[in-house]
């Protein structure tokens, strides 16, 4: 039996996500019978390729969504705040990588091998959790099963690209100037990035008493996916000069004793997870081993010496794959009964 062909858009189609996504939707063949590319005035009128074939960028801001049944939304929050009801008013299913709505109650916050189940209840627009986000409840979602979890510390370690194309240049463009003896120029990023570590990824807000919004994003948007609103997170997110790749060290404190050994064997079972875990031969997650795959690795696991039944473990993944256009394309997948994992809410 044939799978059932979809018309879709792909909006922030020139950004390093859509274009992410786009290629996503090639290698899974995603049944598309019809494409479209959206994007601001600036890049309407570039062709991006598809299938073989040249598509044209369309202006999001005079764009019709009719016939249009699921929408890859990519660019920043006020413009999915803008868009993304029209769309739904069209017929489309917005599945949105912003963070316009997904501490919105109304709006699942989802991450298919986590809480596919939340898509059901969809409204026209499900959201897709930040790029940090995602890998700890991947790793994180397994062990509170089986171990119920207490308490988690994290601190992110976090690749340019997670800051757009911009970041990228800003990397490359300080990196040859330094080499080079010149100057390094900021622009992007709040300090020089090339050669340095910077504590502070977005912005801070008064009313986060020293939290950045990125902080706050991964203690709650954790806590949603989870269904877990109480769950003590604290996070710490720092910048690191790394084109593609988030890694996180992550301290878990759980309800019951949880011993290094079955934890591996918890995670190696766990979808969307690999373990990669042998320090004496230098084997652990590296962002640039994860660059470029699906899954998230994990390692480091080791017991926490200060807590009892807790553990420290490392993870690293792409942040541009599964942490934003793969875990759509997912998400896309599931709803509308196309890929590994189906629920019957779409279409």
């Amino acid at each position: 039996m044939s799978r059932r062909q979809l018309n879709v858009a792909v909006v922030g189609a020139t950004g390093v996500v859509g274009r992410q996504a786009i290629e996503i939707l090639e290698e899974r063949k995603f049944p598309v019978a019809g494409m479209r590319f959206l994007a601001s005035g600036r890049s309407a009128g570039q062709t991006l390729s598809f299938g073989g074939e040249l598509v044209a960028v369309e202006n999001l801001a005079t764009a019709d969504f009719r016939g249009v049944e699921v929408v890859l939304s990519a660019p920043g929050s006020s413009v999915s705040r803008e868009f993304a009801p029209k769309a739904v008013a069209a017929g489309a299913l917005v599945i949105d990588k912003s963070s316009a709505f997904r501490m919105d109650p109304d709006v699942p916050l989802v991450v298919p091998e986590v809480n596919p189940h939340d898509a059901a209840r969809h409204k026209g627009i499900i959201s897709s959790p930040n790029c940090s986000t995602i890998p700890l409840v991947l790793a994180l979602w397994p062990l509170h099963r089986q171990y119920g979890i207490r308490r988690v510390v994290v601190s992110t370690y976090q690749a340019v690209s997670g800051a757009g194309r911009k970041g990228v240049d800003e990397l490359l463009g300080q990196t040859a100037a330094l080499l080079n003896q010149r100057p390094a120029e900021v622009k992007a990023l709040p300090h020089q990035i090339a050669f340095n570590v910077v504590p502070h990824v977005e912005v801070f807000r008064d009313d986060t008493e020293g939290y950045t919004t990125e902080e706050v994003k991964l203690v709650e948007e954790s806590r949603k996916i989870m269904g877990l609103p109480e769950l003590r997170v604290s996070a710490t997110c720092v910048r690191v000069p790394v084109l593609t790749g988030h890694s996180e060290s992550v301290n878990v404190e759980f309800e019951r004793p949880a011993s290094p050994e079955a934890v591996r064997e918890v995670l190696s079972a766990a979808p969307g997870v690999r373990v990669v875990d042998d320090p004496a031969a230098a084997e652990y997650p590296m962002p640039l081993d994860a660059a470029g795959g699906d899954e998230v690795l994990v390692g480091r696991i080791r017991a926490d010496r200060s807590a009892g039944n807790a553990l420290n473990l490392w993870l690293a993944s792409d942040n541009t794959r599964k942490g934003a256009a793969l875990n759509a394309v997912q998400i896309a997948e599931l709803v509308f009964g196309v890929g590994p994992v189906q629920l019957s809410v779409g279409g």
